[in-house]
């Protein structure tokens, strides 16, 4: 027995010898007296413990619950009438017989921890545990619920990511954005001045350089795009002329890459309240993630129709790509997640953000090899409703 047990235990014995001398020189009513006031003191620690926010349970060395105030059986969802119940019952994921291997005095040490757990509420739970004395070969098990603390954790985390990308955005639109906006003047001249004078490796090499200077200033107007905040310009919408605006404003882009599309619309489409300019690009993007999957050709197919039971209006684009697999389909929305040789992985995310802020939801379905198939449902009644979260989406 080590010093500071042993003098735990000398202080125990010293306080039951000083109760026991108090009860024998007790008489009959003094004694009903004494009980009826250690009763009283039971009563005030058991309301001291259960008013105590964060789980307190003790179990022995065999893991039975020996006592839980009323945080630990909320958290844990611990009966109140059971006998001889353990608490690997409850927290299943806990590794008790390496624990229970460990000297009694690494315990704290050793088993400070967080934990998930499902039942009765998903909850993340601070953990760890604080042994007794040798003598009674008991241990106290502390809980504290700190879901909102990793929540809160995890929203500065995104807010310091949403920060550096605006940060590098701005970075590297001045940086390039200048020197390309004369790079690409500087080429229109040469393509006016040499025209007719080149021959055809020349204006190849010349294609080949509007076409990479096009495609860094698309990387620089979308990273701006997935980090600006834009107050958004509500009007009325026709949700399939918007449409029909932006296929014609991709014509030839979807005629030279060999791509035919199909329309199933309405006779007479509700009208929505959005941003014109906001849900264009949006249509844009998914329609040139669409072409992207298709680089021998194919088709695509758009549809509008309502479902009347969600009262929503539901845009749905398929193409008859090579699809996206179900371990992508999470990081889809992600910034710069990307299986394309050319991508920017931010073409998607701008789509997820535009269609949220519109209140609306983005659902994906895809199967590898059998094209995918993106639905954005606007609600009808209440389509300026914004839904919570920055990132989220429904799979």
């Amino acid at each position: 027995m080590t010093k500071s047990s042993k003098s735990e235990f000398e202080m125990k014995g010293l306080f039951l010898d000083s109760i026991l001398s108090k009860v024998e020189n007790l008489d009959g009513e003094n004694l009903q007296a004494f009980i009826h006031k250690l009763v009283k003191y039971k009563d005030f620690l058991e309301i001291v413990f259960n008013a105590v926010k964060e789980g307190i349970v003790v179990i022995d060395r065999s893991l039975s619950i020996r006592y839980n105030n009323r945080s630990a059986a909320e958290m844990l969802g611990i009966p109140e009438y059971m006998k001889d119940i353990k608490i690997s019952a409850f927290l299943k994921d806990i590794d008790w017989g390496w624990i229970l291997q460990r000297d009694k005095h690494e315990w704290d040490r050793i088993s400070r921890q967080e934990i998930e757990i499902f039942y009765p509420v998903n909850r993340v739970l601070g953990f760890y545990i604080v042994p007794h004395g040798d003598e009674d070969d008991l241990a106290t098990i502390i809980l504290s619920d700190i879901t909102e603390k990793i929540k809160s954790q995890k929203e500065t985390i995104e807010s310091e990511k949403v920060a550096l990308m605006s940060m590098l955005a701005a970075g590297v639109a001045h940086e390039i954005g200048n020197p390309l906006n004369s790079l690409n003047i500087h080429l229109q001249l040469m393509e006016r001045d040499f025209k007719g004078k080149m021959d055809s490796e020349g204006i190849e090499i010349l294609q080949t350089c509007q076409s990479e200077v096009k495609r860094l200033d698309l990387i620089i107007s979308q990273f701006l795009g997935a980090i600006r905040p834009v107050k958004l310009n509500y009007e009325p919408i026709d949700i399939q002329e918007l449409l029909l605006f932006t296929l014609e404003f991709m014509k030839n882009e979807l005629d030279e890459s060999h791509i035919g599309t199909g329309k199933n619309f309405l006779d007479a489409c509700p009208i929505i309240q959005g941003d014109h300019n906001q849900l264009k690009q949006a249509f844009f993007n998914i329609i040139k993630n669409a072409m992207q999957a298709m680089p021998t050709g194919g088709m695509i197919w758009f549809d509008i129709f309502i479902d009347y039971e969600k009262d929503k209006l539901n845009v749905s684009i398929t193409d008859s790509g090579h699809g996206i697999s179900a371990a992508d389909i999470p990081n889809i929305f992600e910034p710069y997640f990307t299986k394309k040789k050319k991508g920017t992985g931010l073409g998607l995310m701008i789509v997820e953000k535009i269609i949220r802020e519109h209140g609306a939801e983005l659902t994906v379905e895809s199967e590898p090899g059998k094209g995918a198939r993106f639905i954005i449902s606007f609600p009808l009644k209440t389509n300026r409703l914004k839904l919570l979260g920055s990132n989220g989406h429904k799979q």
